[in-house]
């Protein structure tokens, strides 16, 4: 499931996940994007891939049921079989994925997101 929250927030993106109970798994610097999940070991568990762009967060999430299983090559490509590729069981448009998504738009939103300062204030 995708989403996007608008920024900008007064805090990192890692540190505004960790608050949203999710770790930090890697980088893709090919992608732009950072890896997250919650919780951080086992299956199942909640995925997330995350990508900054002009200051909003853009996730996509998914429930992945239980461990990806890369598969020894043993059919050509024609045949639709790729080397390294992951074969996992996830969910991505659930009702599960939905409550999980509204739940963490609803603690980034609540906490996180920038108050307009009065330009009275910052004038005196």
């Amino acid at each position: 499931m995708k989403f996007e929250l608008k920024g900008p927030f007064k805090e990192n993106v890692y540190n505004l996940m960790w608050k949203a109970s999710y770790h930090f798994l890697s980088k893709d610097e090919q992608r732009g994007e950072l890896s997250f999940a919650r919780p951080p070991r086992g299956y199942p568990r909640f995925h997330l891939f995350l990508k900054i762009e002009d200051g909003n967060l853009i996730f996509n999430l998914h429930l992945d049921q239980k461990r990806p299983i890369y598969p020894v090559r043993k059919f050509s490509i024609s045949n639709g079989v790729y080397e390294g590729a992951p074969a996992h069981a996830g969910e991505y448009d659930s009702e599960t994925v939905q409550k999980e998504a509204e739940r963490i738009k609803k603690i980034l939103n609540k906490m996180l997101k920038i108050k307009k300062i009065d330009k009275y204030y910052l004038s005196w």
